[in-house]
């Protein structure tokens, strides 16, 4: 089941009843997995904890862009430019909510695509803002990659992107919902998702 989800209130923290923070995503959730569940008691419990496991999420936001004024606040290696590919975010402080497994599944899904796709880490000097990726991936327990299209002067009155960035998420968002399935059968993604394998047995000499 393919789902777009949409928030108010993102600029002053996401706790509202219609925010990121309130019970929209995860009851939205429960009411879908639910009608594939049996009638059998706690069947759409187990449902949902199953449907939750094998969700992906896309917080997609802006990312900032290299400013030609400010070209110190960025690292070189996550310096991401206007017309240049979709931005995936990453964090240590969980800022963001991309982790390896997150990122990976968005840069394969880019190269089958064959679209581009541009990293951004925050400098260690500089402060970080947040997204609603790590607030519902928390809540939720959704598998999470924080991304964007580049933007020069975020928040300000000339908020400036790029259109090529616009056609460029708009591919990734479609071969995501078409194709992202297949990739997820294909990997083994983090330690929730593995299959245990029996132990072998000792074999005697």
């Amino acid at each position: 089941v393919c789902m777009i989800a949409l928030f108010d209130h993102e600029e002053v923290g996401s706790d509202s009843s219609t925010g990121a923070g309130g019970p929209v995503m995860s009851e939205s959730m429960q009411r879908v997995s639910s009608c594939f569940a049996s009638d059998e008691p706690h069947a759409a419990a187990e449902q949902l904890l199953i449907s939750t496991r094998r969700s992906f999420l896309m917080s997609a936001d802006t990312a900032h862009a290299v400013h030609p004024n400010y070209a110190e606040k960025h690292e070189s290696a996550h310096a991401p430019k206007l017309n240049r590919g979709t931005v995936i975010k990453t964090n240590d402080n969980q800022r963001y909510a991309t982790n390896g497994d997150s990122g990976f599944a968005v840069r394969e899904l880019a190269r089958c695509a064959g679209i581009c796709i541009q990293e951004f880490m925050v400098k260690n000097d500089c402060p970080c803002g947040s997204t609603i990726g790590p607030i519902i991936s928390s809540r939720t327990g959704l598998r999470t990659v924080d991304l964007g299209v580049a933007c020069w002067s975020m928040h300000s009155i000339r908020e400036t992107i790029g259109i090529a960035d616009v056609d460029n998420s708009f591919i990734l968002f479609r071969v995501f919902f078409s194709s992202f399935a297949n990739l997820d059968k294909q990997c083994s993604f983090g330690s929730l998702h593995k299959v245990c394998l029996p132990c072998k047995k000792p074999q005697a000499k």
